[in-house]
């Protein structure tokens, strides 16, 4: 089996980004998601309503992070 050299495409050539930075990224988003719910829940035992928006706000952020990513 011989490779054609000339006909090989790297990920810069492409445009495609590496696989370990999807995962990056999905894992960043999910922690931001883990962390706003988890907040969500300290502001609903604080009953701080000022807290408790800012979590749902950081919650939906990370869920629309989430969702941006194209899953395979």
């Amino acid at each position: 089996m011989n490779i054609e050299r000339d006909k090989i495409q790297t990920q810069d050539e492409t445009g495609e980004p590496a696989e370990i930075d999807q995962v990056e990224e999905r894992v960043e988003a999910e922690m931001e998601l883990i962390e706003a719910r988890a907040k969500e829940r300290v502001a609903q035992g604080l009953q701080d309503k000022k807290l408790e928006e800012k979590a749902k706000q950081q919650e939906i952020a990370a869920e629309e992070k989430l969702k941006g990513e194209n899953p395979k």
